[in-house]
């Protein structure tokens, strides 16, 4: 069984959602009294409080706040639990400390089990039971597998409800036989070794124009400013929620683009090789004096694309197909160098579109975005050959190259210990 999360957007009423604001509100403010707390215990005594202190001490909160009384424990354990995470994450260096949240950037609050809530649906819309606020509410989506519904996630994103919903299930896929590289580029999306280009969606660059345009109009509006005790205008307020229903449209047309596209992939395949890419250095700031707007404009491109998220999607999606999603090593395979044909290494800069292999017996000549793809399936399909030697393909049944690996592993120390 896997955990896989299904996210509806749902349609209280007035008085419902004044409920759902009023719920918001209040784990909110819990929220901001765990870092209060934490922070008092530790300047004033150097006490460290962690969460099942906190969490013990909630029957007694309860008292005291009434107002609590009517939320379920479990919910709020599970904010406490946010409390805690950021914490951790502060300490491993992960993440700023932890800061107080106006009731406007906090977006909900969790049923981490199922109690307290209840789903009535198939997967395909349905009603959504929060017991302990007494609400049944409409809600409208659906989810590609259902399953067992295990956690509920309540949040508020642009003036509209949401429910994110996690099942247990098993997801299956349908997948071909073949194999394919791909190659990430910032004019071109994805370029397969097929010699097909999957161009950069245009709506990406339609988007930022409305944005540009619409921000341009927020500046003239009188901003707000807390050290001048200055309040934003309403024309300021109303320009920012029209700012930031703009910027979520692109997130969820750019999502969707990058859901279809790996799944139209997987279809059809069931051996994908891509390349390892730091990300995070890719799209760095550059230094003082280094070209800052043509980097960020860099920037823009390759997060726009979604070179993060594609083999997250093709990992999870291979992986329901039975196929394998597998990364080259790029610093030391260097794709776009290399040719597909001798596996001649010829350098470029960023500029060379074309590569000319450098090998005079060779002379192969083919666009570097096919050719990286072309290199990177190459690479693949040895270790699938490799894989073959080692083992008959009856006898895998994995998902992933990493479990197929650490079978080799295996059985290649069983047959050191026969031999010694």
């Amino acid at each position: 069984m896997k955990i896989r999360r299904a996210t509806y957007r749902i349609y209280p009423n007035k008085a419902q959602c004044n409920k759902l604001h009023w719920a918001r509100k209040m784990h909110c403010e819990l929220y901001n009294a765990a870092i209060a707390n934490r922070r008092t215990q530790y300047k004033r005594f150097g006490h460290s409080v962690d969460y099942f202190e906190q969490q013990n001490c909630l029957p007694e909160f309860k008292e005291v706040w009434i107002e609590y009384a009517e939320l379920g424990s479990h919910t709020l354990q599970a904010t406490l639990k946010r409390v805690d995470f950021s914490y951790k994450r502060f300490f491993k260096g992960l993440g700023k400390y932890p800061r107080f949240k106006a009731k406007r950037r906090y977006s909900g609050w969790t049923y981490p089990d199922k109690a307290g809530w209840k789903v009535l649906s198939n997967g395909n819309n349905g009603y959504l039971e929060l017991r302990d606020l007494g609400l049944k509410i409409q809600m409208r989506g659906q989810a590609r597998t259902w399953g067992t519904p295990t956690t509920c996630t309540i949040f508020f994103r642009n003036g509209k409800w949401y429910a994110s919903i996690t099942v247990q299930c098993n997801p299956t896929r349908q997948t071909g036989t073949g194999s394919i590289g791909i190659d990430l580029g910032c004019q071109d999306a994805v370029t397969l070794s097929t010699s097909e280009k999957i161009a950069k969606p245009d709506f990406i660059k339609e988007g930022y124009k409305k944005v540009k345009v619409a921000s341009k109009r927020l500046r003239r509006k009188r901003q707000p400013n807390r050290n001048k005790k200055v309040l934003g205008s309403r024309r300021w307020k109303k320009e920012r929620k029209r700012i930031s229903k703009l910027q979520s449209k692109i997130f969820r047309q750019r999502e969707d683009w990058l859901h279809k596209t790996t799944s139209e992939i997987i279809s059809s395949n069931s051996l994908i090789a891509g390349e390892q890419l730091n990300v995070n250095g890719m799209t760095r700031k550059a230094k003082k004096g280094k070209r800052k707007k043509q980097k960020a404009g860099l920037n823009r491109s390759i997060l726009d694309v979604g070179f993060g998220i594609i083999g997250d999607l093709l990992t999870y999606k291979a992986a329901e197909a039975g196929g394998f999603y597998v990364e080259s090593p790029t610093r030391t395979l260097k794709p776009t160098q290399r040719c597909a044909k001798c596996w001649e290494l010829t350098p470029k800069t960023l500029a060379d579109r074309v590569h000319v292999c450098s090998n005079p017996d060779c002379n192969h000549v083919e666009d570097r975005d096919i050719n990286a793809a072309q290199v990177n399936e190459i690479w693949a399909r040895g270790l699938e050959r490799a894989s073959l030697d080692v083992e008959s393909p009856s006898s895998t049944d994995c998902g992933s190259m990493k479990q197929l690996g650490a079978k080799k592993r295996q059985k290649r120390r069983l047959q050191r210990s026969k031999s010694s």
